[in-house]
């Protein structure tokens, strides 16, 4: 379910973005009467994705496990872009409607990264910590939020560890690329730390 209503979110943003795009260059070029038409002939699509973008927002926020300053980061953004948009439109003020564009392109940079900074690639300190105890570690900090202190959390869409089919090469991948909800960690961790990662999961098996 919550996958997919992320993969529902990532659509219609996606579409918001380029109607906002389109109508913005609209208005900065001066085609105004071409933006008033346009505006008309997508009055009802942009509802229906402005909804969808609220509605579908609202469930990731409450059934994520990934929250944290950068959400509310997000939501206060995208608070500011909406009356910056509305004075754009309807005061025809190109100002107005780049900073609202703006504003938006940050929230989604802030929601891909989980991070104000849309940046995190400040390696992770284990100290004297090494194999399945650097592991845990990791997992307390980096995991723990969706997957739980046994694995068997399940927000964000996460899948229950302790009954995971993967093989540890494919467990290795997942922590690297990403999956999902699920970033990728291979900015923050060092290989050994992935490896040492993926070896405390595995241990989630037997508890």
């Amino acid at each position: 379910m919550f996958t997919g209503m992320l993969h529902t979110h990532v659509l219609v943003v996606s579409l918001f973005l380029i109607l906002y795009l389109v109508k913005t260059f609209l208005l900065v070029i001066g085609k105004h009467d071409t933006l008033d038409k346009f505006s008309k002939k997508t009055k009802v699509a942009e509802m229906i994705i402005s909804t969808l973008f609220f509605l579908t927002g609202i469930y990731l926020a409450i059934y994520s496990g990934q929250r944290g300053a950068w959400l509310w980061v997000k939501l206060f953004v995208i608070a500011c872009s909406i009356p910056l948009a509305v004075i754009a439109f309807k005061k025809k003020h190109n100002a107005s409607a780049l900073l609202s564009l703006m504003f938006l392109v940050y929230a989604y940079g802030i929601s891909e990264t989980k991070t104000p900074f849309m940046s995190d690639n400040k390696p992770f300190e284990t100290g004297n910590l090494q194999g399945v105890e650097a592991g845990k570690a990791i997992f307390d900090a980096k995991c723990q939020q969706c997957h739980g202190a046994d694995g068997t959390l399940k927000l964000s869409g996460a899948k229950d560890l302790t009954a995971s089919t993967l093989s540890r090469d494919e467990k290795i991948a997942v922590v690297m690329n990403g999956k999902n909800a699920m970033m990728s960690y291979k900015k923050q961790l060092t290989q050994q730390q992935i490896e040492d990662v993926v070896a405390y999961v595995e241990t989630l098996k037997s508890k």
